[in-house]
């Protein structure tokens, strides 16, 4: 057996490759189990940004400087997610449930491709979002039966996408895998 590597592939060997390219889909029960975990996990980093934010403006208000909170923040979760997808595949969430992140050939995700997965990634919460400020419905209730209605109907198309990944995945050509040892 041969151990040549691929240096494009972050130097795995053709087996491993092919190994990661098999694996198969989590349930979508894992997956959004992973998913809340990090949310749970990112209120900590949105916590400690805001805060060094806060401190480095000096901001006496929560309206105070507001847009300029949330570019931060968007650059925060963005090199947090980039970081890790290119490093592994894994943030704490997915590596606490045994999931990795991979090419559809099983490789490592390139930099371009991160930024476009974390980019799509927001279809999670930007079409209800826009929906109802459109439509002016800016009551907590309403807007919060959007964002649940839709994010059930973006987790139930995983049943009819290929290889029964998220809407995003498919757009930015990744995979969501389950990184458990298979048992032959």
């Amino acid at each position: 057996m041969s151990l040549l590597t691929i240096p494009e592939q972050g130097g795995l060997s053709v087996q491993a490759c092919a190994e990661r390219a098999r694996g198969t889909a989590p349930t979508l029960r894992r997956r959004l189990a992973a998913f809340l975990y990090e949310g749970v996990l990112l209120f900590g980093l949105v916590m400690v940004v805001g805060l060094i934010y806060s401190i480095a403006v000096d901001q006496r208000h929560g309206l105070q400087g507001r847009q300029g909170m949330m570019v931060v923040q968007f650059l925060a979760l963005s090199a947090y997610f980039m970081w890790l997808w290119t490093h592994g595949g894994q943030t704490l969430a997915l590596k606490t449930w045994q999931l990795r992140l991979v090419t559809p050939d099983g490789g490592p995700i390139s930099p371009l491709r991160a930024l476009l997965r974390y980019l799509t990634s927001w279809l999670w919460f930007i079409p209800p979002l826009l929906l109802t400020w459109l439509a002016g419905w800016h009551d907590k209730g309403t807007m919060t039966a959007a964002v649940l209605g839709w994010m059930v109907l973006y987790a139930a198309l995983t049943w009819v996408l290929p290889s029964r990944q998220f809407f995003h995945d498919v757009i930015s050509g990744t995979r969501v895998i389950d990184n458990r040892k298979q048992v032959p």
